[in-house]
């Protein structure tokens, strides 16, 4: 395995985003057709949130969370707002981070995602899914 290997080399570039402004339909539509769990938010280029599907179901009073049958109540968009659900300020870290300090990162936190950050400009983002591949690619 590589050492002090950066997670530039295994995060997702040019992540697909939300406007600040964006609803939580377009969220949902966004999760479904790029099946994908994370969501940053933006602000022109800075990040100011991040949104998980886990968020989407919570607010939906779902009993039972499928993530291959992710069906949420869309009536309950017209009670929130994005800015209302997503985590704000989320942590972030440069495309330098090494790929053993990200998983750090993750064996500490509650959270699958690390916006990665550059000149405060989005760049990327990695996910607990990510580190996993690349480790059974190591294999």
């Amino acid at each position: 395995m590589k050492q002090r290997e950066p997670i530039r080399q295994i995060m997702t570039q040019n992540p697909i985003v939300l406007n600040q402004n964006d609803g939580l339909a377009e969220a949902e539509k966004l999760f479904k057709e790029h099946k994908m769990r994370h969501l940053p938010i933006v602000s022109g280029e800075k990040i100011v949130g991040i949104l998980s599907m886990t968020d989407l179901a919570r607010i939906s009073f779902v009993d039972s969370y499928d993530p291959n049958n992710f069906e949420v109540d869309t009536a309950v968009y017209s009670l929130f707002s994005l800015e209302q659900i997503m985590v704000r300020n989320p942590q972030c870290i440069p495309p330098t981070t090494t790929i053993k300090e990200a998983a750090e990162i993750f064996l500490k936190a509650e959270f699958h995602a690390l916006p990665v950050v550059e000149d405060e400009k989005l760049i990327g983002i990695i996910t607990t899914t990510d580190l996993i591949q690349y480790l059974l690619e190591q294999y």
